[in-house]
Parts: C-alpha cells; structure tokens; sequence
C-alpha cells in the first residue's frame, strides 16, 4: 500500500510539472494581446510615483530602458500574498478570498517545512526525541502550527467563497460549476490533512520519513494509519488538479501583468511586436457585426486596411 501511495505522489508531481510547462508554452504562444498601456507602470521606476513614462522622452523606442525590478516586486508582492486589488476595489469578496488564498499559501509553506525537516534527518540531524536540539524542536512545533492554520484558513475561506458564489447576487452571474467543484475539492482535502493533523501530531515523524523517501527512491517508509495514507493521496492529487483548472492563475497572472498591463515594448521595425501583427492579420475574421461583416474568409488585414464590402 505504501509503495502505492508514493507512486500516486510522483505521478501527481509529474502532472503537476508538465501541466505547467505546457500551459505556460501554449499561453506564450498566443497571440498578441491587446495592451493596456495605463500609467504609471511599476517597473518605470521613479518617475512613475507621479505617472510618468519612458514615453515622456522624445524618441524613447530608440534608447535601451531597464526596468525597475525592485519597484515592481514593491508592487506584486503585496498583489500576490496580500491580493491588495481586492482588498481596494472589493472588500466584501477580500474577506473570504484573502483567508482562502493565505492559507493555501501557509499549507504549501508547511510542506515546505516538512521537505526542510526531511533534509535535515537525511543528514543526521535529530529533531525529535532526547537528542534533537533546541532549534530542531523549534522547526517542529512550528511545522505543525503553521500547517494547522494554513489548513483552517483554507476551510474557513473557501466555505465563505462557496457561500458567497451561491448566494451573492453580483456574483452569481460570474459563478459556473467548476468554481463549486474547485472549492469543494480544495476544502475536503485541506478538511482530511487537518483531521490527519490534529489527531495525531507526531505523524510529522512519520511524514518527513515518507519525504525522505520519495526523494531517495527508497519507497520504505510505512504510512502511520489509513487516515493519514487517505489525507497524503488526497493532497497528492490536489497537486496535480490544479494546474489543470483555472486556479492555474498562481503563475498566469505573469502573463497579465507583464504582456497585457504592463507590456510597454516599443513596437520596431522588424522586431518581435511587428512579427506577431504581421501574423495576426493573416487570421480570418468571423465577426459579423455590420461595421466588420466577418465571413470567415476575409483578413483582418482586409479589415485594417478598409477593403472589404459596405
């Protein structure tokens, strides 16, 4: 059974690997997106604290302009731990999205922790029993209290988010299935790893044990009772469930911000831009709206250039 449960693991973590590549290789081949180019733009730097732009320079496209990394991680990092959009523009939806999202982060932390622990006894270090020192000890009970509150948060998010999706009017209409499926999914796995959690807190013993063993290929580590073999499954396949569904948007929104929002690469000649336009207007046009009458059969270089029917 427990040879079983680590291949259900790996299998999982290969799903969960090329999920990812593939949607992320699919995404960066699309074509070009229509630009925001709203101001200021994070990575402008210093000038964009009163919403300038390189555009402020005559003939900026001919000079070489270096982004502002630390500028735009002063604003994606409270976007992506805090969702501070949310919290400016949706506050009613921030208080169930915010628990939800911070503690799956917390849970991936404590796996984190767990995968450090595992490391550790790999290399011989103690840390439980008479022998473990102060600060492993310390890495212990704080492995096991920082995957207790990820997985509360987690429960207590996602039933508010499944009740505010079923009863909010305003959100309602922006509500389909998967959305309820999701949430179920993510609240009875993080409902079965804390139920394995709290009844039986030396199971982080036996779960770095089980750690250590995918990672050696060594496939002996024995699952402590059924529950915890069903919480470790569970949370196996929640892995590779994810990238598969929109909740792959932990590594889309790369794409949002830095190809549709803040995307402000000066369209030259003979260059990356001017190639994906030359490509998009050999698509044809479907839209049949009476100001573009798309038949399938025209361009949208036919379009761009006034030559189709009136």
């Amino acid at each position: 059974m427990s040879i079983i449960l680590h291949l259900v693991t790996y299998l999982a973590l290969l799903i969960f690997i090329i999920a990812i590549v593939v949607r992320y290789l699919r995404i960066r081949n699309y074509p070009l997106n229509l630009r925001w180019e709203i101001y200021p733009i994070p990575h402008e730097g210093k000038r964009s604290i009163h919403g300038g732009s390189k555009m402020e320079e005559s003939e900026y496209w001919t000079r070489n302009h270096k982004p502002d990394w630390i500028r735009e991680l002063m604003f994606m990092i409270p976007e992506m731990v805090f969702i501070k959009g949310l919290f400016d523009h949706n506050r009613k939806l921030w208080y169930r999205s915010f628990p939800f999202h911070f503690g799956l982060y917390m849970t991936a932390a404590f796996a984190c922790l767990l995968f450090v622990g595992s490391m550790l006894e790999l290399a011989g270090v103690m840390i439980t029993g008479p022998a473990a020192s102060g600060l492993a000890v310390v890495l212990n009970k704080i492995t096991g209290a920082v995957g207790t509150m990820g997985m509360v948060l987690t429960i207590i998010g996602g039933l508010g988010l499944l009740v505010m999706r079923l009863s909010d009017p305003d959100l309602k209409p922006y509500t389909n299935g998967s959305h309820v499926v999701n949430l179920l999914v993510i609240i009875a796995t993080m409902a079965l790893m804390f139920a394995a959690l709290v009844t039986a807190p030396s199971h982080l013993a036996p779960m770095r044990a089980y750690l250590s063993d995918l990672v050696t290929l060594s496939l002996k580590a024995p699952i402590p009772d059924p529950l915890t073999g069903i919480a470790v499954a569970a949370a196996s396949l929640l892995v590779a469930y994810i990238p598969l569904t929109h909740m792959s948007h932990f590594f889309v929104k790369w794409f949002t911000w830095h190809r549709i929002r803040w995307d402000d690469e000066p369209n030259v000649r003979g260059g990356r831009i001017e190639v994906m336009i030359q490509k998009a207007l050999t698509y044809p046009v479907n839209w049949r709206a009476n100001h573009i009458r798309g038949d399938g059969k025209k361009t949208w270089a036919d379009v761009a250039t006034g030559e189709i029917e009136k």
